[in-house]
């Protein structure tokens, strides 16, 4: 079962047990029973559940796999239109481009504040140069377009440094 929809099925059960407490809760009260204000705090509680199961449910939404691509970490973000994820030194040249769509594919896009609605998702390698240091490499560029959700691989300029 997919997890959306066992979200919406746990708060379907869970709505169910709110209306039976809150039956119970007003039983509670024209009785006069004791435990009448804890019911009322237990079924407010089952009914925040259910909601909250309900609205995960329909705001999820699960990681696109892409065949060929290999797990890189993210190591910028500016959370506007720039993504840089770093690629080991035995990084595969044929992985670069399912790479850098699932990264694309699988950035969310609300809370983004780029002006043109697009975000450059960069692979780069690091190479250890003679003095010790390390010089990046740009393996390759992706741009997504977050009103679409269109990922664009663009071609990678051979030697291009930069983060």
């Amino acid at each position: 079962m997919a997890t959306n929809a066992l979200l919406l099925q746990a708060g379907a059960w869970l709505a169910a047990a709110s209306g039976l407490l809150g039956l119970a809760t007003v039983g509670a009260f024209l009785k006069g029973w004791n435990f009448r204000f804890r019911l009322v705090g237990v079924t407010s509680f089952t009914l925040l559940l259910a909601a909250s199961c309900a609205a995960f449910a329909v705001s999820y939404s699960p990681r696109r796999s892409i065949e060929g691509a290999l797990t890189v970490p993210v190591v910028y973000d500016n959370g506007g239109d720039l993504v840089v994820a770093a690629a080991g030194a035995d990084f595969p040249n044929q992985a670069v481009a399912p790479t850098l769509e699932q990264l694309a594919s699988n950035l969310r896009g609300s809370g983004r504040n780029s002006s043109d609605r697009l975000v450059h998702v960069r692979l780069r390698q690091l190479l250890p140069q003679a003095d010790g240091s390390n010089k990046p490499l740009v393996l390759g560029e992706a741009v997504r377009e977050l009103n679409s959700g269109a990922v664009i691989l663009v071609p990678a300029a051979t030697g291009r440094t930069g983060n």
